[in-house]
């Protein structure tokens, strides 16, 4: 019998086989396993950044109507079996070690096929399929986009709704270098007559949405013409706003920061009511709370209130540009200490510029990661800041002297943050135990 760790590491191995954009492989080894996805019924979620707050929001909702939710996401924030969760809960040590020793023999028999053996996320992406057909049957599942969308090995499914919350310059060396290619790629999850909800803002993108969906005879949503939020207060620790749609207007409150959280949950309620034709009975109680309770790791997430410290994952440039915007409406007046670290391969100027400006001390770092930049790389594209080597030190000696006033603001990849958080986090556990 395997045990967790091996089939982690199996499933780790697969990466060798890098990313294989195309659905051919996907869909021989979903037939291998009897084609689990045809039984689950989804939500589709895609787009450049906002998934994973999205997911959160909407399972939050369905949650408080009573609904069983699975969930699957990238990437895993401290472990692994977070990719695929029910209710929030990561799927077990021995469920994971069972579907791998399901669909390992099938993945290395296909090696020898004209379409080869599959990638890790290929097979990730099918044990989560066989995983809510078979070992769990939740009422609904929230399917993450990994990569695009079109070639995604995701874009199997037939969802009941699908969901487009941005677009933004990011994975360019698969996806294209311009708005327009990356939103052709995106709204390849658009499927005949299912309806679409898009958040995407920038026209020449949604004017591509727009005729992907006509094209597919989707009904499409767009939050800003059919649905719209209107923020109406910074809250201490979230933002309040006003969701409107054919002329009816109710006040929501989230617990995380930004206006681009605003934007999140305004899709996320506009997919919550297209649910509702489908037998899906959510009232404003259930989406109140739900929104309340939804909390997503590493996106301006307070850890400490002293000293005053957050992580956010901006890792690429609309994330940094979100994220500067907070900085503008959150921290005036304040003291701004921001260490940032990324991957080589992410389009860095335009993240790094944005940030060295909307800061008072920024700090460039590197961690243990085979695709991260040095501290040096990052500092030639910044043209200012400091280098740490080692980012714990750093941390470690500006948190012990962190004054009245200061903001330490951890960024960058969610890599990164997934080393920083539970670090931190004992850290700062110490500390308090000590004082």
């Amino acid at each position: 019998m395997m045990h967790y760790e091996d089939a982690v590491n199996w499933i780790h191995s697969r990466l060798r086989l890098g990313i294989k954009p195309g659905l051919q492989r996907m869909e021989e080894l979903l037939e291998k396993l009897g084609n689990p996805h045809q039984s689950i019924r989804t939500v589709h979620i895609g787009g450049t950044n906002g998934k994973g707050s999205t997911v959160t929001f909407l399972r939050n909702i369905l949650e408080e109507a009573g609904y069983t939710v699975g969930t699957f996401t990238s990437p895993y924030f401290e472990r692994f079996n977070e990719r695929i969760s029910m209710n929030g809960v990561p799927i077990s040590d021995e469920s994971l070690t069972k579907l791998v020793e399901r669909v390992k023999p099938i993945a290395e028999e296909m090696e020898d096929s004209e379409w080869g053996g599959p990638s890790e996320f290929e097979v990730i992406t099918a044990m989560n399929f066989l995983y809510f057909a078979e070992y769990e049957t939740p009422d609904i599942v929230l399917e993450e986009v990994g990569l695009g969308g079109r070639l995604d090995s995701t874009n199997v499914i037939t969802p009941l709704v699908s969901v487009i919350t941005s677009i933004g310059m990011d994975h360019m060396q698969f996806l294209g270098n311009s708005l327009e290619e990356i939103a052709f790629e995106k709204a390849g999850i658009i499927k005949p007559g299912v309806p679409v909800v898009s958040g995407v803002s920038q026209p020449e993108a949604a004017a591509v949405i727009s005729d992907q969906a006509r094209q597919k005879q989707s009904h499409l949503h767009v939050l800003g013409e059919g649905f719209t939020a209107v923020a109406t207060d910074h809250l201490p620790d979230g933002e309040r706003f006003r969701y409107e749609e054919d002329g009816a207007s109710e006040s929501f409150d989230v617990t995380m920061i930004g206006m681009h959280q605003v934007r999140n949950a305004a899709v996320s309620i506009k997919v919550a009511v297209l649910l509702g034709d489908h037998g899906f009975r959510i009232d404003s109680g259930h989406v109140k709370r739900g929104l309340m309770k939804a909390y997503w790791p590493g996106r301006m997430e307070k850890v400490s209130d002293t000293p005053l410290i957050f992580l956010d994952g901006a890792h690429n440039p609309e994330g940094v540009a979100a994220l500067v915007k907070t900085i503008q409406e959150r921290f005036e007046g304040r003291h701004v200490n921001s260490v940032f670290a990324a991957l080589k391969d992410k389009d860095l100027k335009p993240m790094i510029e944005p940030l060295s400006r909307a800061v008072d001390t920024l700090v460039l770092t590197q961690f243990d990661f085979p695709r991260a930049a040095s501290g040096n790389e990052l500092l030639e594209l910044a043209g200012r800041g400091i280098v740490a080597d080692d980012w714990k030190t750093y941390v470690d000696e500006y948190v012990a002297s962190m004054r009245e006033g200061e903001v330490l603001l951890i960024t960058g990849s969610l890599y990164f943050l997934s080393e920083v958080k539970p670090y931190l986090s004992k850290k700062l556990e110490n500390n308090r135990i000590n004082k």
